[in-house]
């Protein structure tokens, strides 16, 4: 089936395209020079054979040899856009000057006319309004949809795609060189779910209904219940209806409440309120900081030694990224506190790393951040694809242990379990 593009495993044979484009740019003075900013790129394997693309423009290029071009090419300098572009640059600021930047990015969308598998064709346009958006700026510019689009228009069946980093890392976004990223839903979502019409993909891993192993309940009192949720399994209800550890704990123990969240794929343990009194208290501890949280991770291998201290702080404020949610990017300007200590507990002989992380504050995604961004830890967390963590069959970060005061009694209580 073919790759399902937000959230995947590169396939073997993705892999080696990579390995084979990047060794393609390294032995290119010229091709080198032009991506060693920091550019994503993509790879296509189809029945004839394997395309390459491009995000956006390379070194000003839209189009290079050995790379498919743009869906369409608005970078022409004698072309309508960059004629009508200075134009309207040189227009005085004001409500006119908005109106004709609208109108022509309008016009733009228009002129980005995609197939899927069918032989569908509509504009980008179209695709957003039919769930009534509009495109964001730059939509049918990454990789995946021009590597596509070249398929489609010379008659070939895509198999696997993968799109990955090459480059210096960006400042905000969680991009290392040679490890691959999922597509991001702002301007790739509705875009590639219209071109992947018609091919037999992989199913979306969040619709699943889980099937692994069955909850552990630490702890349960008439005021609270202590489990140890399994990686895989929702904490709490979703957009797909899939069962969650909340809906089987309200099953067996009836008024059953959240007081706080571990992503779907994130192991360990969790608190649940029995009755709204106590989901006050609890989520109070939680926002006033008096909860403490301890976290086992394991670490990718990099493609340099680890040079940090084996134990330390890690403060990157973090905020959603607009375009691309749930993941998380770092912003010293906008984005909020978050504050994480770390202590490596050992460097296994392939050069992953096992770690403790001792959260301070609790942001979404705040320990994969850390982990990954190159002015954290440069190293994604094992299996985390989000962020670039190397392939594995789960993700490796586990809730180890958690302790607090007793909503009712307010005695201290601290739990701990192993992963599952």
């Amino acid at each position: 089936m073919f790759t399902y593009p937000f959230r995947y495993t590169p396939t073997p044979g993705v892999m080696e395209a990579a390995r084979a484009l990047s060794a393609r740019i390294d032995a290119s003075p010229a091709l080198k020079s032009i991506f060693s900013e920091g550019k994503m790129l993509g790879v296509l394997l189809t029945d004839r054979g394997t395309l390459e693309a491009f995000s956006g423009l390379a070194g000003g290029h839209a189009v290079l040899d050995g790379f498919v071009p743009p869906v369409f090419d608005y970078s022409d300098p004698s072309g309508y856009f960059r004629l009508r572009e200075a134009e309207i640059s040189a227009m005085p600021d004001g409500i006119a000057k908005s109106h004709a930047s609208a109108r022509l990015q309008d016009w733009l969308f228009e002129q980005y006319r995609v197939l899927n598998a069918r032989g569908e064709n509509l504009s980008v346009k179209e695709i957003f309004a039919r769930r009534g958006m509009v495109p964001p700026g730059g939509t049918g510019e990454c990789a995946a949809p021009k590597l596509l689009q070249h398929a489609y228009l010379h008659g070939m069946k895509p198999l696997a795609m993968g799109e990955f980093w090459y480059g210096a890392s960006h400042c905000s976004e969680v991009r290392e060189h040679g490890r691959f990223y999922p597509a991001c839903f702002g301007k790739c979502g509705p875009l590639l779910t219209f071109m992947t019409e018609g091919l037999e993909m992989e199913p979306n891993p969040l619709d699943r209904e889980y099937e692994g192993a069955e909850p552990e309940i630490l702890h349960a009192d008439r005021d609270i219940i202590v489990v140890n949720k399994p990686a895989g399994m929702l904490s709490v209800p979703g957009r797909t209806g899939v069962k969650s550890l909340l809906d089987l704990l309200s099953e067996q123990y009836g008024e059953v409440h959240s007081c706080h969240r571990l992503d779907m794929d994130t192991s360990g343990v969790m608190v649940f309120a029995r009755n709204l009194s106590c989901k006050a208290v609890l989520e109070a501890q939680f926002a006033g900081r008096a909860v403490s949280k301890t976290y086992r991770a394991r670490l990718s291998t990099g493609s340099s030694p680890f040079r940090r201290s084996l134990s330390g702080t890690v403060a990157l404020p973090l905020m959603p990224d607009y375009y691309d949610r749930p993941r998380q990017i770092v912003d010293r300007e906008h984005g909020k506190p978050a504050v994480t200590e770390y202590r490596v507990l050992e460097i296994l002989p392939d050069g992953e790393i096992d770690i403790l992380f001792h959260p301070l504050t609790g942001r979404t995604h705040q320990l994969r951040v850390h982990a990954a961004h190159p002015a954290g830890l440069g190293r994604p967390i094992k299996g985390d694809l989000l962020y670039g963590g190397s392939p594995a069959s789960r993700l490796y970060l586990h809730a180890e242990s958690l302790s607090f005061r007793h909503p009712a009694s307010g005695v201290k209580l601290n739990f701990t379990a192993g992963r599952r």
